[in-house]
């Protein structure tokens, strides 16, 4: 199985460069906002507990959250793999991936670091707000959701470089030339 989390901050490329993946390598795409909402919708047990935690605008707790991706992955029977996006954000959350996909003689193969200069993540996000109208697409969204991925998020980078899966990729250029660089990662992984 190749088990890959894509990491960047916002506005790196992650949603576009997760597609060709899954298209090339034939892998499944978790998006934990996707997730939530289809267990939402579908009226789980699961999706209404989560839904508790959002109506109070409260975030999931860690271990509601690996449970829902639990349930989510055991339904990909003769996947070749997956992909993480979104998760996980923390450090506790990056060892509770662990410890769920080792529960499932698993693990993540390679973490998919797509780094991105702060000034060029501000151009793409503001010229993504003005195309699509995304409510959070504005300058000062931008910089706190930038924030808190620097204070939050970041610390993963040293967290799976331990792990020996931690892959560096140049989140700049054209979409072809870094999805070259992340081809090139994968196929040493798989």
């Amino acid at each position: 199985m190749l088990n890959i989390v894509i990491f960047g901050a916002p506005g790196s490329g992650k949603g576009t460069q997760s597609e060709r993946i899954v298209e090339k390598f034939g892998l499944n795409h978790i998006s934990t906002g996707e997730v939530l909402r289809t267990e939402i919708k579908n009226g789980t047990e699961l999706g209404k507990t989560a839904e508790g935690y959002i109506s109070q605008g409260q975030l999931i707790p860690d271990a509601l959250m690996i449970d829902i991706l639990a349930s989510v992955l055991d339904h990909f029977k003769d996947s070749k793999g997956v992909i993480f996006d979104g998760f996980p954000r923390t450090t506790r959350q990056a060892e509770a991936l662990k410890v769920m996909l080792n529960e499932r003689g698993q693990d993540v193969s390679v973490m998919i670091d797509l780094d991105v200069p702060e000034e060029e993540l501000m151009d793409r996000l503001i010229k993504r707000g003005q195309q699509t109208g995304r409510a959070d697409d504005n300058e000062e969204t931008i910089k706190k959701r930038l924030v808190v991925y620097q204070t939050q998020t970041a610390p993963l980078k040293d967290f799976y470089r331990n792990e020996g899966t931690y892959y560096h990729i140049n989140g700049v250029g054209s979409m072809e030339e870094i999805f070259g660089k992340i081809t090139e990662a994968l196929e040493k992984v798989k």
